[in-house]
């Protein structure tokens, strides 16, 4: 089960729910972004659990330009000196095919840190021929919710790349994966690995008096440490 945090509590939170890996990253309001060397790090220093950073240096496609891929490139040697026990990337072309290059170089960079491929994949033309293309560039994982808003939408997707795959890659689903359909989305699509933020709001001692961002926020989205559990426990009990 693998959690994805931007914050000190709710690292702590998956942690204690028994989260068997962490997605470190800042900004998950905007898909996650590339975490600070001092939030893995502090992160590094009580968690059991392994971290894999984020490589998104803004919101948006996943159509970089040279420069971006070189800042993506400097942050990865950053975070591996800092600790990352791997790393949550994906780029894309301009007509929506893998960027088989850059992908190339950030697997060179992180070696022999695993990589997994984020969903950038649900952005590709052919899944099932990107798939290959995942396989043979050497990505860990994959995560995906089929090409729809939610992993539960996007079943039918995931069932075939996971019997494509054939255990040469993982196919791990995400997006909007609760403990109300993650035994339907374990057993219908024969994945073994899934992807949740697990939160709820925690309202905040008070809103800021003047907008900081988008809005004023008078609540904050925070993982749950008893839904991590609740969900762990449904997939394990099926197993």
């Amino acid at each position: 089960m693998e959690i994805c945090i931007d914050s000190l509590e709710s690292a702590r939170n998956a942690i204690e729910g028994g989260a068997t890996r962490l997605e470190i990253c800042t900004a998950l309001s905007e898909g996650g972004l590339t975490p600070t060397p001092g939030f893995l790090q502090k992160i590094k220093s009580f968690s059991p659990a392994p971290l894999y950073a984020m490589l998104r240096i803004r919101s948006g496609n996943f159509v970089y330009t040279e420069e971006e891929m070189e800042v993506m490139l400097q942050d990865l040697r950053i975070l591996k000196e800092c600790g990352a026990d791997g790393f949550v990337f994906g780029a894309l072309t301009s007509d929506n095919e893998i960027n088989v290059q850059f992908c190339k170089n950030v697997l060179a960079a992180a070696r022999p840190l695993p990589v997994t491929f984020h969903r950038a994949f649900d952005e590709v033309n052919d899944p099932l021929q990107s798939l290959e293309v995942l396989i043979t560039l050497g990505f860990e994982r994959i995560l995906t919710s089929g090409q729809q808003d939610t992993a539960e939408e996007g079943l039918e997707l995931i069932q075939k790349l996971v019997e494509k795959a054939q255990n040469r890659i993982i196919v791990m689903p995400g997006s909007g994966i609760t403990k109300e359909n993650i035994l339907r989305i374990k057993m219908e699509s024969g994945a073994k690995e899934f992807h949740a933020s697990a939160k709820t709001n925690v309202t905040t001692h008070g809103a800021n008096r003047t907008r900081t961002g988008g809005h004023k926020e008078t609540c904050i989205n925070v993982t749950d440490g008893t839904l991590v559990q609740e969900m762990i426990q449904i997939i394990m009990n099926t197993s």
